[in-house]
């Protein structure tokens, strides 16, 4: 088992602009997502995030409002148009009073690929094993769970905003 990288994939049924669109654009990632960006992506730039729960499902929206308000960073890393979105972040950093910002982040990356019938998406976080061993296996469980949601709630997004 790989301990160090989750990988999720699913084929989203939407024009690649479409798809791009609520990946990148941070307002629209945000809604499916569940988290308020303040500001745009831009390559090489922090935003500054806080979470607010999901737009596209009730069950998944009252899981994280527990965590409603909290704030977390991304450092986006990479932006190649309708082909990848990568970000770092410091996975499963919920403890607002523990300071994560010594900790190494994991990278997270939104890969995009036409196929003949829709869009496939590849969504992969890597670098859990440079995170701290007394909180790795717990942020690693919880984004491995998380992205398989996330998915879902971009595939929902899509079907919804079409």
């Amino acid at each position: 088992m790989n301990t160090d990288c989750i990988e999720k994939q699913i084929l989203l049924r939407a024009p690649m602009d479409r798809v791009w669109r609520a990946i990148a654009d941070s307002s629209e990632l945000g809604a499916w997502f569940g988290m308020r960006v303040d500001g745009p992506f831009v390559a090489g730039e922090t935003v500054r995030c806080f979470i607010v729960p999901t737009t596209m499902d009730p069950e998944v929206a009252a899981a994280q409002k527990a965590c409603e308000g909290m704030a977390f960073e991304l450092f986006i890393e990479r932006m190649e148009p309708e082909k990848v979105l990568a970000f770092r972040w410091h996975p499963q950093a919920l403890d607002e009073t523990v300071d994560y910002s010594a900790e190494p982040t994991t990278l997270v990356t939104f890969a995009l690929d036409q196929q003949d019938d829709g869009v496939m998406l590849k969504v992969t976080e890597s670098g859990f094993d440079q995170i701290p061993l007394d909180r790795r296996a717990r942020a690693f469980s919880a984004n491995e769970q998380g992205w398989s949601i996330q998915v879902r709630l971009v595939e929902a997004y899509l079907a919804k905003s079409k």
